[in-house]
């Protein structure tokens, strides 16, 4: 915008010629409308004007396009008056005479401005929608999370109470009437009363599965070695009669949350005492190794084992790879243990064969 027509033209045909597509106004008035009709980045006015001034065109012209990218030419007496524009929002401006290896770098580095902030607007547009995603995730999981208490509350309650009836009932039943009842009746007395308490550690199973994913996690430095030896002493009153070989192996130290990765070794050494039950030699080992630059620890039995077609199925709740008749349990152990370690960022897997024992590792970081 100029209302000197002869450089207005020779301004407009020399930026064309460096690649700028360029429309030229001698009015004011022309200029703001033009605004209104077309989508333009960069305004070139110059200051001192008859119809309207130059500061006063660009705050209308930013009134109708914000995005608009403002620079004003002036002279040398009205410095003053070019710094006021670029208080209302000229990015920069030009002095008169000027030659045109000085205002290109300007146009370029306008234009870049431009760019820069239309990127940063578009970047806070998706964070904000982002944030209000994540405030939405995390009210959705609050909504589930009491829900799942509910839940929890209820199995526990609820379903514990009709059981422990049963189990009590029948418990009555057997003592009051000892002597009158038949070999088949005591019988089917012991089963019920054997499935009450089947289905009682079930429900605490699946109760400790749901605890363990809501969990609050507090992370600090492991005494692996310590904690495994303090494991193994709590579960050697279910070992008594038997002779198994425990080797533990040196275990680097780690970081985690104390309380769960203790139930990761109370459930992986149960299933290795359990699953070497029915072995004569039996050997359960405790280690760690080194791989791909992490550390890996284990635990391996030579008991029962598994096949390995099956292994998709081994950290499933309620799977089991093996019949009641033989090995106890309810299918939740290996859950709750694969859960807590993809909270520490880690992967648990298995390697066994049947009749050979089985093999699990498990990582503490990505």
């Amino acid at each position: 915008m100029d209302d000197e027509e002869p450089l207005l033209i020779s301004l407009c045909d020399t930026l064309k010629e460096h690649g700028y597509d360029t429309t030229g106004f001698l009015s004011a008035a022309a200029a703001l409308m033009a605004l209104k009709l077309e989508k333009f980045d960069l305004l070139l006015t110059d200051l001192m004007m008859p119809e309207m001034d130059g500061i006063t065109l660009l705050r209308r012209a930013l009134e109708i396009d914000p995005d608009l990218v403002g620079i004003v030419i002036t002279g040398e007496g009205t410095i003053s008056t070019a710094v006021e524009a670029m208080q209302i929002g000229a990015l920069d401006y030009i002095l008169k005479p000027f030659r045109l290896r000085v205002i290109l770098p300007v146009l370029a580095r306008a234009l870049e401005v431009k760019w820069l902030r239309m990127e940063n607007n578009r970047l806070e547009c998706r964070v904000r929608e982002y944030v209000g995603g994540l405030k939405a995730a995390n009210a959705d999981f609050e909504t589930a999370n009491k829900d799942l208490e509910a839940f929890s509350y209820s199995i526990s309650h609820d379903l514990r109470a009709p059981l422990r009836h049963i189990s009590g009932y029948s418990n009555m039943l057997k003592e009051r009437f000892a002597g009158q009842l038949p070999e088949e009746a005591g019988r089917l007395i012991a089963t019920i009363t054997a499935s009450c308490g089947n289905m009682d550690k079930l429900i605490e199973d699946l109760l400790r599965f749901s605890r363990t994913s809501r969990q609050a996690m507090s992370k600090g430095p492991l005494g692996l070695k310590a904690m495994v030896a303090d494991v193994l002493d709590g579960l050697s009153g279910e070992q008594s009669g038997r002779h198994i070989e425990i080797r533990i192996g040196d275990l680097q130290d780690g970081i985690g949350d104390a309380a769960l990765i203790r139930q990761v070794f109370v459930n992986l050494l149960s299933n290795g005492f359990k699953f070497t039950r029915k072995t004569k030699d039996a050997v359960l080992e405790v280690g760690c190794e080194h791989k791909d630059g992490k550390t890996v620890y284990f635990i391996r039995d030579n008991g029962a084992g598994f096949d390995m077609k099956n292994a998709d199925k081994l950290f499933g709740v309620f799977q089991r790879l093996h019949l009641a008749r033989d090995f106890e349990g309810t299918g939740v152990g290996l859950s709750i243990v694969q859960r807590i370690i993809q909270r520490h960022g880690g992967r648990i897997w298995a390697e066994s064969e049947v009749d050979k024992g089985a093999t699990f590792f498990f990582t503490l970081s990505p």
